[in-house]
């Protein structure tokens, strides 16, 4: 039979790779597509599950068979079968059959796995009863209150930091395992063993002395009030006969350490102590599951841990050491029975994302000694993570201190005045032994540089920088011939490493490292670009969700924390419709939007009803503006109402597109009102004399309304002038990119944001809101060179300015140091803040030209459109919910050369850069290639194109000195 050129790959189930304890009663089934041919797509699909991998053949026992479903644009199925039963697992294989298939050509299939977790619920739609039960553990912690001999504090101990903070406990059980058959010839032989363990604060669980999986600080952080995760791991192959030991070790984590900026004592949040929960199940041959659970039968003691907080750090004292306490034969006679703290199970979910794992290790760049027996350490990258110390010969009761800065002061020494009261400390107090490695596990920093005291002289190879991050996939790669833009993408992809840690965080070396939904909406179009964040950003939803207040309004982060403030601003709440809607459209992925839409449609009323003539200026909760933004600030009702239109036309769309067509409709017209509101409110026009009017919008104004703009001037103007309240470049930039001007305004709008970018510099004066949108909306309207001046910019505000000055990665403000003024206020002042490297969307849509249809969904229309200014080459490549999208174009003397890649099933609108539209050439392989590439038309400074999917590559004369836009594109407009 003839090979199948057309193929799937990269198989997932719920956005991950054989996902290990899902909960999901109904998971989709995705793949991508690859394909040798050009013009390939997908006719139809067939995906089965079984619970035994052979079944998948034919004629097998089969779970679900979906059969041959006809459908071009799938690249998913959700599962629709029977019931899935707990702590199962289920092979599946998906075939793919394409439109081009030769005769007698075969479908191409490939296989993969999924388990399920503890718990399964029910589908509505299932037959039968309630869900079984599952968890029989229950909460376990060490007593708090007696102190025993053995964890009194050591002399000095609590004079490192006066914060309250308890040892880790650990916690242990000796139970047996596999029986060997030469002792018990009739055991019946262990098959599988699943551990599936939580905790209300961190855990780190060892069997028989090897450590479990490789998650850094588990279970990850979720309103515990709402919501506590577990994990589930294999660890079969660590069960052995005789003796076996579970041990754990837990610490306060977001649970009950120091959280947030609020000065609050330790466990102010949520809880008081660290609690473990643990169920091990030992199934055999014969069928029989054993289990070993959490209860009163475990014991406890604390040990070298001394504390482990992640805003304060951590303490090993070696004195304190237990040796051997995780592994069989250790007398753990003397330690007191562990405290049961309750059985509930109720907010137990399994985890839907990766978790944070050790990514890196970076080696340091210099070491230099500062004085006796302290080093500073410059890994030459600011990280989030910890270190890893070689020390030798350190005393008894000798202690080395590693403190953590992101910068050096003009002194070269640590610049810790941005950190507030996290005191990023870490301490290790020695025992008299030789040849010791420290490493931190209950904490982290946000670091380039390490100062290290205690230790007199220090290797280069003794100490490393380890990044911990929430293991995202990476999917995206950006080339260019600019160094400097390298660079900046560089820090646009440290930013986002460092930040999405569990939840997207603001910062990661302050008192801080919270949720800010703003931040993550402005950045999730980068995000979604460099990596797959799909099951990341799918726990986070879930966050939103959780934090959701009684009358239906967004919080300003998430998980929701006492002590910030809980009703959300404009922009920031608006990600709980902003951040579904880019999800769906990135992923394809309809439960983006269904199991957002309630939530979506609630906080579009509660605006509507605080602001019933469609102004936001009556606050739902605080406002921060465009926050960071330098300059003339922008009229809060602007930025607010602009995103009640922007809110209320998502949830629409989000509406339609899972067919609830009324819903659709009534707030497509609420938000035609909401823009009408909006023009006859904040926009104002010259007209032939000279004297300023209101703008019509198209409509009758809100009735009460004069329809006068709040401009900073009241002076006449030229005709055909378009002004907004505040005359802003971010003003401008929302009213633009949410599309609430009139056609006919909306070039005249276009034409004065270009005039205040120009007569900035050309530079921006936007802050977080308005930095995102300013390249994309430049570009739109046909001004790619000034996207392209301000991406070259290297003075304050820019984005090259950081880095000329050593940053590497993107900083919280535009001028957080200068030459000239220093630092800023260190109040809020982090050098690691990706919100300002929004930027990096457009190196990939803009500069390289890998961008998708405003219209489409998972890149099934591509718009393929390289702005090269004056560089040399740009190149990205994206791994796509569909399949590898690329374009890489180089200029050579007055050549360009442009090569693309489209998925199976995708088409593409490619726009060649062109001095000479005449001279472009599609350089297909063979002559009926050529079919799949059409002209459709040529203009000023392109040639456009349609191609199916595959590989082309054109050619075309492009002198530089030549103009290349090809004008304002409207379907470009974000």
């Amino acid at each position: 039979m003839p090979v199948p050129a057309l193929r799937p790959y990269a198989l997932r189930c719920d956005h991950r790779t054989t996902p290990l304890g899902i909960d999901e009663p109904a998971p989709l089934l995705s793949w991508r597509l690859a394909s040798d041919l050009r013009g390939d797509a997908p006719a139809a699909y067939r995906v089965r599950v079984a619970e035994r991998p052979e079944a998948l053949a034919e004629g097998g026992r089969l779970l679900w068979d979906s059969g041959r479903v006809e459908d071009p644009s799938a690249i998913g199925a959700g599962y629709a079968g029977p019931a899935l039963r707990p702590r199962t697992r289920y092979h599946w294989r998906v075939e793919v059959w394409s439109q081009a298939a030769a005769a007698g050509e075969e479908s191409a299939g490939a296989v993969s796995w999924f388990e399920t977790g503890m718990t399964v619920p029910s589908r509505s739609a299932d037959r039968g009863g309630p869900d079984e039960p599952a968890w029989r553990a229950s909460w376990i912690t060490h007593d708090p209150n007696p102190i025993a001999v053995m964890d009194a504090p050591t002399e000095g101990e609590l004079a490192l930091d006066d914060h309250g903070l308890a040892p880790c406990p650990l916690l242990r059980r000796a139970f047996p395992g596999a029986a060997h058959p030469a002792d018990s010839p009739a055991a019946s032989p262990l098959v599988r063993a699943r551990l599936y363990v939580s905790a209300r604060g961190l855990y780190e669980v060892r069997l028989n002395g090897t450590r479990v999986g490789d998650a850094e600080l588990a279970p990850g952080w979720t309103d515990y009030t709402r919501r506590v995760q577990y994990q589930t791991y294999d660890v079969t192959e660590l069960v052995g006969p005789g003796e076996n030991v579970l041990a754990a070790t837990l610490a306060d984590g977001w649970w009950s350490g120091f959280v947030g900026f609020e000065p609050r004592r330790a466990g102010a949040h949520y809880g008081t102590f660290p609690q473990f929960l643990a169920e091990l199940h030992l199934t055999h041959a014969d069928g029989s599951v054993r289990t070993v659970v959490t209860d009163d039968t475990w014991v406890t003691r604390t040990g070298a841990i001394r504390y482990a907080d992640l805003l304060r750090g951590e303490c090993h004292d070696l004195r304190q050491a237990v040796d051997g306490w995780e592994s069989p034969g250790y007398d753990d006679d003397g330690w007191s029975p562990a405290l049961v703290v309750d059985a509930d199970h109720r907010l137990l979910v399994a985890s839907v994302d990766e978790p944070v794992r050790a990514m890196a290790e970076i080696r340091p760049v210099s070491v230099t000694r500062v004085s006796p027996g302290t080093h500073l350490v410059d890994f030459g990258q600011n990280l989030a993570g910890r270190i890893r110390l070689r020390v030798d010969d350190l005393a008894a009761g000798a202690r080395v201190v590693v403190r953590h800065a992101e910068v050096l002061d003009d002194k070269q020494r640590l610049y810790t005045a941005n950190l507030r009261t996290a005191a990023a400390t870490d301490v290790l107090i020695g025992d008299g032994r030789r040849h010791r490695t420290f490493e931190p596990r209950f904490t982290y920093h946000g670091f380039r540089y390490a100062e290290i005291s205690g230790i007199p002289e220090l290797r280069s190879d003794a100490v490393l920088a380890v990044a911990l991050h929430s293991d995202t996939a990476w999917t995206g790669s950006f080339d260019c011939s600019d160094p400097d833009i390298r660079r900046l993408h560089a820090c646009v992809e440290w930013g986002q490493r460092s930040n999405f840690v569990s939840v997207p965080t603001d910062c990661p070396q302050r008192d801080e490292r919270l949720g800010w939904l703003a931040d993550a909406q402005v950045f999730l179009p980068t995000a979604a670009l460099n990596a797959d964040v799909a099951a990341f950003f799918t726990k986070w939803l879930r966050d939103i969700d959780d934090a959701r207040t009684p009358d239906g309004g967004f919080t300003n982060v998430a998980p929701r924390l006492a002590g910030v403030a809980d009703e959300g601003a404009p922009g920031w709440a608006d990600a709980g419709v902003v951040v579904p809607w880019h999800l769906y459209r990135t992923y394809g992925d309809p439960r983006f939007l269904s199991r957002a839409l309630d939530g979506m449609r609630a906080w579009v009323a509660l605006i509507h009803r605080h602001n019933p003539d469609l102004i936001w200026r009556h606050r739902v909760g605080p406002h921060f503006s465009d926050w960071l933004a330098p300059g003339v600030p922008t009229p809060r009702e602007v930025i607010a109402t602009a995103y009640f239109a922007h809110s209320t036309r998502l949830t629409a769309l989000a509406a339609e597109a899972l067919g609830h067509h009324d819903v659709a409709q009534e707030h497509h017209r609420l938000a035609a009102a909401i823009r009408a509101a909006f023009v006859a409110r904040f926009v104002t026009t010259g007209d032939a004399d000279g004297v300023e009017r209101a703008a019509d919008a198209g409509g009758t104004a809100p009735a009460g309304r004069t329809g006068r703009a709040e401009t900073a001037e009241d002076t006449p103007r030229p005709a055909g002038q378009v002004r907004l309240a505040g005359d802003t470049q971010t003003g401008y930039l929302v009213a633009l990119a949410f599309g609430l001007l009139p056609e006919h305004l909306a070039d005249g709008a276009a034409r004065r944001l270009a005039e205040l970018v120009e007569a900035a510099g050309p530079a921006l004066q936007t802050g977080f809101v308005g930095v995102a949108l300013a390249a994309p909306v430049l570009d739109a309207y046909g001004r790619a060179d000034l996207a392209h001046a301000l991406l070259r910019r290297t003075e304050v505000p820019s984005w090259l300015f950081p880095l000329r000055h050593g940053a590497t990665t993107i900083w919280e403000r535009w001028d957080g140091w200068t030459p000239e003024g220093g630092f800023r206020a260190p109040a809020m002042n982090s050098f690691n803040h990706y919100a300002l490297g929004s930027i990096g969307e457009w190196l990939y849509r803009g500069v390289a030209g890998v961008d998708q249809d405003a219209d489409s969904v998972a890149y099934r229309r591509l718009r393929v459109r390289p702005r090269p200014g004056a560089l040399g080459h740009a190149s990205a490549r994206y791994e796509s919910a569909r399949g590898t999208v690329a374009a890489a174009w180089r200029r050579e003397g007055d050549r360009l050369t442009l090569r693309v890649q489209v998925p199976p099933g995708a088409t593409a609108e490619v726009f060649v850069p062109t001095t000479d539209p005449r001279s472009v050439r599609e350089l297909a392989a063979a002559p009926e290639e050529g079919a799949h590439s059409t002209l459709i038309d040529t203009g000023p400074g392109h040639a456009r194109y349609q191609v199916a999917s595959g590989s082309y590559h054109f050619t075309a004369a492009f002198s530089p000195a030549a103009p290349t836009s090809a004008g304002p594109q409207e379907e470009d407009t974000p």
